[in-house]
């Protein structure tokens, strides 16, 4: 039986923030989406992780995402579902179907907007929230992945 490769990791980024650098700056930050992915692609490398990530607008695109881990399987998700944060039923039921450990990351404090943005049908099943750390929440949640894993890892 061959050994399992290196840990690995799913970030997935939900509708709209393709537009990161130049959509609401003064809630997204000025940052691309390719200079965050850039940014974790360097550090996963450094920690000897594998790491991919995943943008899509389409509930139904990120839902394939989410099942096609059952026949390729990853150790931990990092997932902003932006919008669908607040209306995806059926990103959650798939996130929960595939029993992946994940960290829900938010780039804008969504407490101090809008009060729909203030419910989450992600949280209460993630091991964790970051909200409004800006690009930083992420490098957050990658961090706390490659902890994680190595922490199970040791105690296996």
């Amino acid at each position: 039986m061959a050994e399992k490769a290196s840990k690995s990791i799913l970030v997935i980024h939900g509708p709209n923030l393709n537009l990161l650098g130049f959509r609401e700056p003064h809630h997204y930050g000025t940052l691309s989406l390719n200079n965050i992915n850039e940014s974790l692609k360097e550090i996963a490398q450094k920690a000897d992780v594998k790491i991919e990530t995943y943008q899509s607008n389409s509930e139904s695109d990120i839902i394939e995402k989410l099942h096609s881990l059952t026949a390729n399987g990853v150790d931990f998700i990092i997932i902003n579902p932006a919008a669908f944060t607040h209306t995806s039923v059926a990103i959650r039921d798939a996130i929960s179907a595939i029993k992946v450990p994940f960290v829900e990351v938010h780039l804008s404090n969504v407490y101090s907007r809008e009060p729909f943005r203030h419910h989450s049908y992600f949280s209460d099943i993630a091991v964790g929230v970051i909200s409004g750390l800006g690009a930083d929440g992420y490098l957050f949640a990658l961090d706390f992945a490659i902890r994680s894993m190595r922490n199970r890892q040791q105690t296996h």
